[in-house]
């Protein structure tokens, strides 16, 4: 019944590992000189935190988890918040 418990554990990790992969790749190919190129990142970024919080359920962490699950799109919509309403005018 262990070794079941420890694929899942292992392929979900592997998934998530995947996903936090494609972010890097996705991150590093979008040019700054687009506009509004933040809010892409920013989607993309959800993209990861999400697989990190499916990661950190099946590593028995559901504190660290939920903690996570709510503090991030606080994080997000300050930053964008931020990039909208910012001094920097294009």
């Amino acid at each position: 019944m262990d070794d079941i418990f420890t694929l899942i554990k292992s392929a979900v990790l592997i998934i998530s590992a995947i996903l936090v992969v494609l972010t890097a790749i996705g991150l590093l190919r979008y040019k700054d000189d687009m506009d509004l190129i933040l809010y892409a990142r920013i989607h993309m970024l959800g993209v990861a935190d999400m697989s990190c919080i499916l990661a950190l359920l099946f590593l028995n962490e559901p504190l660290l988890a939920i903690t996570y699950l709510f503090l991030t799109p606080f994080a997000s919509h300050s930053i964008a918040n931020a990039y909208y309403y910012g001094e920097e005018k294009r």
